[in-house]
């Protein structure tokens, strides 16, 4: 996954940080309700966006070089 991530353009990570939040939502509110059982994916949607923010910083700032 994280090779994958830098293979994208910016405009695909923006879409898949879209998608990521709203399964992150969706496993939030199942956590509430108490249907969630796979707690562990929580934590590495957090993850995945985070490095998606990273890549798209670090492009940013290579291109104001």
């Amino acid at each position: 996954m994280r090779n994958d991530i830098r293979e994208k353009s910016n405009v695909e990570l923006l879409k898949d940080i879209d998608s990521l939040k709203e399964e992150l939502f969706t496993l939030r509110f199942q956590k509430a309700t108490g249907q969630l059982t796979n707690f562990g994916r929580m934590k590495e949607i957090r993850k995945t966006i985070a490095r998606i923010k990273t890549v798209i910083t670090e492009r940013e700032l290579s291109e104001k070089k």
